[in-house]
C-alpha cells in the first residue's frame, strides 16, 4: 500500500515549517522563491499528490468573474449557452468562484460595449464572453489585457492572442463539413447557397471562415461543377420579409438545390419554404434548437452540425476555475467536436445534454 505523504513530511525534509508548505500548496502568502522551489522539489521527490478539491476549499477567498452573454430571450441558441454557464455555476459554487451572468442585446454592438465598460469599472477577476462584434470585442480584449483581467472567448474565435483561451467550434472546418454533407444531395451543375441570416456579417470572422471552408471543399472536388453563391439577409426576424427573400432567391437561381445556413436559424428558411411551391432543397444547418429539431424529424433539414453551445458555456467557466482557483494550466485552444446530427441519432445527443454530469466532469 502506498504510504500517505503528509505536509509535515514535506516540511521536515525541506527544512521549513508546515505553514510554509501550506502557503506553497495554496499559492497564498509570501514565500521566498528559493524556498518555494525547494518545497516543490521535495514534493516531487516524495511523490506528493495534491488534493485539488481540498486545496480549492482551503483557498478561502471569493473570486468574481463575469459572463457577458447575449440575451437568451432574443435567440434560443444563447439560452443553451446560458444553460451551460448555469450548470458550471452549480459545480463551482462551493469553491470560492462567484460567476455573475450579465446580458447584452445580441443585435446591438453599442449595447455590448456599454455593458463591457460598466463591468470593467467593477473590476472583475476574469471575464467570459463571445466576441460577436469584432471592433467592440477587440477593444474589450485590449482593456482586459491592460488591467490584467484574464478572458475566455466562446463561440467565435479571434486572431488576437490576448485571451486565456478560446472554446468552441473550428469555423473553417465546420464550413468544410457543411459542404461535404450538402454535397451528398447535389447533382451535376446545381447551385449551392451559403446563407448568413445575421447582422453585420462583413465583420463576422467566424462566418468568413465557414465560407472559406465551404468554398475550399468544392474547389477540391470540382467533378460536379457546383456553383457557389453567398447571400446575407438581416431581415430574418420579419416573417414576411424572410418569405419574400427566399422566394426571390429561388426565382433568381432556378438550379439552387442546397442551402448551407451558417448559424442556428435554419428553421427560418424552412418556415418560408413550406409556404412556397414545393422544391427539393437540401438543408444543412447548425444546432439542436427545438425549431430545428422539428424540421429534422420531418426530414426537411437533412443535417445539423452541433456546435455544443451548452458545453461552450460550461467549459468556459470551468477553464477560469482551473486557472484562478486550482492554478492549473489551461489549453489556449479548445475546439469542441463538430457533431453530425441526423434524425436517426438526434435522441442520443438530446439525452447526453439532459444527463450532463456537472460536478465531476472536469474536476
Amino acid at each position: 500500500m502506498k504510504k500517505r505523504i503528509r505536509i509535515k513530511d514535506i516540511a521536515d525534509k525541506a527544512g521549513v515549517s508546515t505553514g510554509t508548505v501550506d502557503r506553497v500548496l495554496h499559492n497564498r502568502g509570501k514565500v521566498a522563491p528559493d524556498v518555494k522551489k525547494r518545497v516543490l522539489a521535495v514534493m516531487d521527490e516524495l511523490g506528493y499528490e495534491r488534493n485539488l478539491i481540498a486545496s480549492a476549499l482551503a483557498y478561502n477567498k471569493q473570486v468574481r468573474i463575469v459572463a457577458l452573454l447575449p440575451n437568451p430571450t432574443q435567440d434560443p441558441y444563447w439560452q443553451q449557452t446560458t444553460d451551460g454557464v448555469q450548470q458550471a455555476i452549480k459545480a463551482v459554487q462551493h469553491y470560492g468562484l462567484l460567476v455573475e451572468p450579465v446580458y447584452f442585446d445580441v443585435f446591438d454592438a453599442k449595447d455590448f460595449l456599454v455593458r463591457a465598460k460598466e463591468l470593467l469599472q467593477t473590476k472583475p477577476q476574469a471575464m467570459l464572453f463571445p466576441p460577436l462584434f469584432l471592433e467592440a470585442a477587440g477593444w474589450l480584449l485590449e482593456a482586459c489585457a491592460a488591467a490584467a483581467i484574464p478572458t475566455v472567448l466562446i463561440n467565435t474565435q479571434l486572431e488576437q492572442g490576448k485571451s486565456l483561451c478560446y472554446i468552441g467550434q473550428d469555423s473553417y472546418q465546420s464550413g468544410v463539413l457543411g459542404a461535404r454533407l450538402l454535397d451528398f444531395g447535389l447533382q451535376q451543375g446545381q447551385t449551392a447557397c451559403i446563407l448568413n441570416l445575421d447582422f453585420q456579417t462583413a465583420s463576422a470572422q467566424h462566418l468568413h471562415k465557414k465560407e472559406a471552408g465551404f468554398r475550399d471543399y468544392f474547389s477540391a472536388h470540382p467533378q460536379k461543377q457546383i456553383q457557389i453563391i453567398r447571400q446575407d439577409f438581416e431581415g430574418f426576424q420579419d416573417v414576411n420579409k424572410c418569405l419574400v427573400f427566399i422566394k426571390q432567391l429561388l426565382d433568381t437561381h432556378p438550379k439552387l438545390a442546397g442551402i448551407f445556413v451558417t448559424n442556428s436559424r435554419a428553421y427560418k428558411v424552412l418556415e418560408c419554404l413550406k409556404q412556397l411551391p414545393e422544391r427539393n432543397i437540401k438543408i444543412v444547418g447548425f444546432d439542436l434548437l427545438e425549431a430545428n429539431l422539428e424540421h429534422l424529424h420531418a426530414g426537411e433539414i437533412h443535417f445539423l452540425i452541433n456546435q455544443n453551445p451548452v458545453e461552450q458555456g460550461y467549459e468556459g467557466v470551468m477553464s477560469l476555475f482551473k486557472h484562478l482557483i486550482l492554478k492549473q494550466p489551461v489549453e489556449p485552444l479548445q475546439y469542441l467536436p463538430l457533431d453530425i446530427v441526423v434524425k436517426e441519432n438526434v435522441d442520443y445527443y438530446l439525452q447526453r445534454h439532459a444527463t450532463l454530469e456537472v460536478l465531476g466532469k472536469t474536476l
